[in-house]
């Protein structure tokens, strides 16, 4: 699976979108993230993993604990990605209005 299928993949669930959006917010614990969610302990785990393989998150050792926070790593190809679409797109309403100024 190429890498931006995994990276979607794994934000096409919205509990995964949510701990994601969690974690942008501040680096948490699992025992954090399920205080705040209506999901168990083990289930945040799982969703972690799949966004740990997409390279969306990454852990440090605390202790008996896991911290999570966003991978900027990761991210870098997503935004490269997206930037590809946003540059095409200025580049074609640029033409739009050079061809309306030249009318």
């Amino acid at each position: 699976m190429a890498y931006e299928d995994r990276l979607f993949a794994a934000l096409a669930d919205p509990t995964r979108r949510a701990i994601f959006e969690h974690i942008a917010g501040r680096r948490q614990s699992v025992a954090e993230l399920a205080r705040t969610m209506p999901v168990s302990q083990p289930a945040i785990s799982q969703h972690l993993k799949v966004l740990k393989e997409a390279r969306l998150v990454r852990h440090v050792p605390s202790g008996a604990r896991r911290i999570y926070s966003i991978d900027p790593e990761g991210l870098g190809p997503l935004r490269a990605w997206l930037d590809r679409f946003w540059s095409e797109q200025l580049a074609a309403f640029k033409g739009v209005v050079e061809t309306a100024d030249e009318s």
